[in-house]
């Protein structure tokens, strides 16, 4: 399928311009930058050869560091090293502490939004960490391309929700970056992996990082990239495989969980290394320095690794065989699973994860560069350096979107795993007479109530022309765009009065909360379709109160007293049975009020008739035919 590649006039690429465009994976223990140079994608290494950059950065009242000179500092001054904050964007310190892991910092007290790191230098917040790791990938790509970069893609986990996305490009715009689109980094693998190999089928893209994991399965056919779902955990990576051994080592050389920031940082280093010589040898010394110069030296065995990591591998495979499920297929028509992330390297992860889908990994390629490689691909099309039919990218997004209507229901817009950039419109009318405002309460999640899912924003449209309910026409427009960030607006069609919001909520999910939100809707999905009939049954019972309340009021002389009596009784029992939890009572309730007022319905309609009728002839409201 060939695209067309259009730019406004004038500024279309000239054969001897061309512009330099860049890929970044922002990763949680490393990151990567990548570019297209003489057709072919490669990352771009610094000046002492590292391709990787540890994302770390020290902070002193002398100089910032970054990457590997920052990593040296991490043991003695932990306080103002900062690593893994990946794990924090977008996130709240509440969020962040439900973990039960102790991070080596000094966070500051927000009531709302991400939290603040204490250094030498003043509070940093998580976005402004990314970007001084951003700012020293622009500038090696900039030392090594010999020019400005006209634009970057940067990758983000699949399962990284609204929040996430915008201070990811928030960063990049605090480092000066101009984001051509951010990528999910399965999305990234599979062009890597795909135009290189000119891979068709359906392919698993299994992306288990270092604070990350995401599992995404593909469509590929010749160039489009069709993403057929998506899961994982925002909250779940390599980090939590050494924190695991870290324990193991605190309780054997009986160190407290009041540890000191340095020694928290040299077990995780211990532990990280450890888990790296397991790979290819059974046993391994650990030693470890401990307080007041003793020193705790132990054996830790292959058999001792996997007892303690394999519940984390385990933890990965749960959203694999949901992502399995939401794409409506079985192993056995998976073409190959191609395995990204540092934590990959581990035979371990390669064992259970080729169990699991019952064939052998796809691991010739380097898990560590191929999210920024593939992440170059796109930008050298997105920036017009190269024509835009090799390849045609449709990703989803991980949880439905909607918004709140009468009764706490949650009518939803746009449905998971749906093809982004997405716009999805409907229409909504006032459920009172005279009614001049909406409130817009967008929410995400799959549960049938709004209490059960995620609340994004609110907002108001005001100024909608006094009618009778039902009447007035607003259309509601959600658009997700290919970054994956959500616009609302809505529109009173008659009048034409227009509001709208792009959604930029504080901070993220919490830890699981993407995956309890799936997992529950699954858990109850009878309890909400019962509860859902329930509310919109109790929704239609106020429609009726309220309209023949309204009817009465105006038009009581046309009913004999009998006749009031009667509907009178059958609005005491609906009114009677509207709060209880029989939908079935409800709706007969409902029924039997329609029935008794049909008579009295029937005769305001001639009523209506006649007073319009007034002072005019017959003749006058008949068309003439020919």
């Amino acid at each position: 399928m060939a695209l067309l590649q259009i730019t406004e006039e004038g500024q279309s690429t000239a054969p001897h311009q061309h512009r330099f465009a860049a890929g970044i994976d922002l990763g949680t223990t490393n990151s990567l930058i990548a570019s297209v140079r003489n057709s072919i994608a490669e990352t771009l290494p610094d000046e002492q050869g590292h391709h990787l950059l540890p994302s770390i950065v020290h902070y002193s009242s002398q100089e910032n560091r970054v990457g590997h000179q920052a990593k040296a500092f991490a043991n003695q001054d932990p306080l103002n090293t900062i690593a893994s904050v990946k794990r924090l964007m977008g996130r709240g310190l509440a969020d962040i502490k439900t973990t039960g892991t102790r991070l080596p910092y000094e966070f500051v007290e927000q009531t709302q939004g991400m939290p603040l790191i204490r250094t030498v230098v003043g509070d940093k917040s998580p976005v402004q960490v990314s970007a001084d790791i951003l700012i020293d990938l622009k500038q090696r790509a900039e030392t090594t391309l010999g020019g400005e970069l006209t634009g970057v893609v940067i990758t983000v986990p699949a399962y990284f929700d609204d929040a996430q996305r915008q201070a990811t490009k928030d960063a990049a715009t605090l480092a000066g970056l101009n984001v051509l689109r951010l990528l999910n980094e399965p999305t990234a693998a599979a062009i890597a992996y795909g135009l290189d190999k000119n891979a068709e089928g359906v392919y698993v893209i299994y992306d288990f990082g270092g604070g990350t994991f995401d599992v995404s399965i593909l469509h590929l056919q010749r160039g489009v990239f069709e993403v057929m779902a998506t899961a994982g955990d925002s909250a779940l990576g390599g980090d939590d495989l050494d924190r695991k051994i870290a324990q193991w080592i605190m309780q054997q050389a009986n160190i407290s969980d009041n540890a000191e920031h340095h020694h928290i940082r040299e077990l995780l280093d211990i532990a990280r290394s450890a888990k790296e010589v397991l790979s290819i040898q059974e046993t391994t010394s650990l030693n470890m320095t401990l307080e007041e110069g003793n020193h705790w030296q132990g054996e830790f065995s292959r058999d001792q690794l996997y007892e303690l990591i394999d519940p984390v591998i385990q933890k990965t495979l749960l959203p694999c065989r949901r992502a399995l499920r939401d794409a409506g297929i079985t192993s056995a028509e998976i073409n190959e699973v191609v395995m990204v992330g540092g934590s990959t390297r581990m035979p371990r992860v390669r064992e259970k994860v080729g169990e699991f889908f019952s064939c052998e990994p796809h691991v010739d390629i380097d898990p560590d560069k191929v999210v920024a490689i593939g992440a170059a691909l796109q930008a050298d099309v997105l920036v017009g350096n190269k024509s835009g039919d090799d390849m045609l990218l449709l990703d989803v997004i991980p949880l439905s979107l909607g918004m709140e209507m009468m009764g706490g229901l949650v009518e939803k817009i746009i449905a998971r795993n749906t093809t982004i950039p997405i716009a999805k419109a409907q229409e909504f009318t006032t459920f009172k007479d005279g009614q001049a405002a909406i409130a817009v309460h967008v929410v995400q999640g799959e549960r049938e109530l709004v209490t059960d899912c995620r609340s994004l924003t609110r907002f108001e449209l005001r100024g909608i022309p006094p009618m009778v309910a039902g009447a007035a026409r607003i259309r509601v427009t959600f658009q997700v765009d290919a970054d994956g960030l959500l616009n609302v607006s809505a529109q009173e069609q008659i009048s034409g009065i227009h509001s709208e919001i792009t959604v930029k909520p504080s901070y993220g999910l919490t830890d699981g909360e993407i995956e309890r939100m799936l997992k529950d809707s699954m858990a109850h999905i009878q309890e909400d379709v019962s509860l859902r009939n329930l509310r919109e049954q109790q929704v239609e019972a106020d429609r009726v109160i309220n309209a023949l309340r309204s009817a009465l009021q105006a038009d009581r002389r046309l009913l004999k007293q009998n006749e009031f009596l009667e509907i009178n009784q059958a609005l005491d029992n609906l009114l009677k049975v509207r709060n209880g939890q029989e939908a079935k009572m409800i709706k007969q309730a409902i029924e039997q009020l329609d029935e008794v007022t049909q008579t009295f319905a029937a005769r305001r309609m001639d009523e209506s008739i006649r007073k319009a009728m007034a002072g005019h002839k017959v003749d006058e409201f008949m068309t003439e035919t020919e």
